[in-house]
C-alpha cells in the first residue's frame, strides 16, 4: 500500500488541510483495526482508503485515529488531486462513501458533489454551546440561529457577532466533545461575516473525533452554504468562498457553489508534500 500526504484547499505545501492518502493495491479494505492503527500512525484528522472499482469509479473510506467516520471533504478533494496527478482519475467520476455516491470533477481543481444537505434541527437553548467557546456572559446577538445542518455529516452551525470574537476564542474542549456527542454532530462549525470579500471566515471544532480544530472542512462549509440560503444570505443559485484555518497558521480557502436545485458542491486544489510505503504491511 501506498500512503501519500496531501494538503488540500491550497496550491501551497504546508498550507491548508493535511489529510493522509492510501491507496489500496487490491479489490479489498484492510481490516478495520489495521485502517484505525494507519489513521493514528498518520496522525491528521482523517486518512482517505482508497479502491478503484474502474476507469472513473472509485469506493473511500475515512478514519480519524479514533474512529471511522461517513464523509470527508478535505480528504476526498485531497485523493481525487492525487488520483490526477498520477494519471487514475480525470473528469467526472463517481465515488461510493458510506454517505452516499458522489460525483467529483477531477483535475488541476476538484470540485466534489455534496450528499443533498438538510436543516436537522435548531437548536433553541444555546447557553452551554457559547459559554463552551467560552463567551459565557458576553453578548451573542446576531442575527441567525444556532442550527445542526448535514451535507453528508451533521455539524452545529454556530454564528458569532464579528471576526474579531472568532479569532479570539477559548474553546473548552471537554465540554464542545459532551454537547456534540448529545447533538449526535460531528464538530462546531463557528463563523463571522468580514468585510474582505470572503463570504465568511470559519473555525471548526470536532474534539469528539479527536480532531481539537481543523483547517479546513469541506463537508461543513457546504452545510453553511446551506445554512446561509436557508436564513436569506444567499439566494438560489450562488458561490462562496470561505477562509479557514487562520488561528492555526494554515489559511485555507474552501469554495462553494449552491444550485438552484439546492445540490452543493465543494472544491479546491492541493498539494502532495510525501508519500510513501507500508511494505512491512504488504507482506503480511
Amino acid at each position: 500500500m501506498n500512503y501519500f500526504i496531501v494538503d488540500a484547499f491550497t496550491d501551497k505545501p504546508f498550507g491548508g488541510n493535511p489529510a493522509g492518502v492510501v491507496l489500496l493495491d487490491s479489490g479489498s479494505f484492510p481490516k478495520e483495526d489495521l485502517m484505525l492503527k494507519i489513521a493514528a500512525e498518520l496522525r491528521y484528522s482523517e486518512t482517505a482508503f482508497v479502491r478503484r472499482d474502474g476507469e472513473k469509479e472509485f469506493t473511500i473510506r475515512y478514519f480519524t485515529p479514533k474512529a471511522e467516520v461517513e464523509l470527508c471533504g478535505h480528504a476526498t478533494i485531497a485523493s481525487f488531486f492525487l488520483l490526477h496527478k498520477k494519471g487514475l482519475a480525470s473528469g467526472q467520476c463517481l465515488c461510493h462513501t458510506k454517505a452516499g455516491d458522489l460525483t467529483i470533477e477531477a483535475g488541476e481543481k476538484v470540485l466534489m458533489q455534496m450528499a443533498k444537505p438538510r436543516i436537522v434541527a435548531t437548536v433553541e437553548d444555546t447557553e452551554e454551546i457559547y459559554k463552551a467557546l467560552g463567551m459565557y456572559g458576553q453578548n451573542m446577538f446576531c442575527p441567525y440561529t444556532v442550527q445542526i445542518v448535514s451535507a453528508g455529516l451533521p455539524d452545529l452551525m454556530i454564528p458569532l457577532p464579528d471576526v474579531a470574537t472568532l479569532q479570539s476564542l477559548q474553546p473548552d474542549m471537554e465540554a464542545i466533545a459532551e454537547i456534540t456527542k448529545k447533538y449526535d454532530a460531528v464538530s462546531f462549525h463557528v463563523f463571522a461575516f468580514g468585510d474582505d470579500g470572503y463570504t465568511a471566515h470559519v473555525r471548526d471544532f470536532a474534539p469528539l473525533y479527536d480532531i481539537p480544530e481543523e483547517s479546513a472542512t469541506g463537508t461543513a462549509n457546504a452545510s453553511l452554504t446551506y445554512y446561509l440560503q436557508q436564513n436569506g444570505y444567499l439566494g438560489t443559485e450562488a458561490e462562496c468562498a470561505f477562509i479557514q484555518g487562520e488561528a492555526m497558521g494554515r489559511p485555507s480557502v474552501i469554495a462553494t457553489r449552491i444550485q438552484p436545485d439546492g445540490n452543493i458542491f465543494v472544491g479546491g486544489t492541493a498539494a502532495i508534500v510525501a508519500e510513501g510505503n507500508f511494505s512491512y504491511l504488504c507482506r503480511k
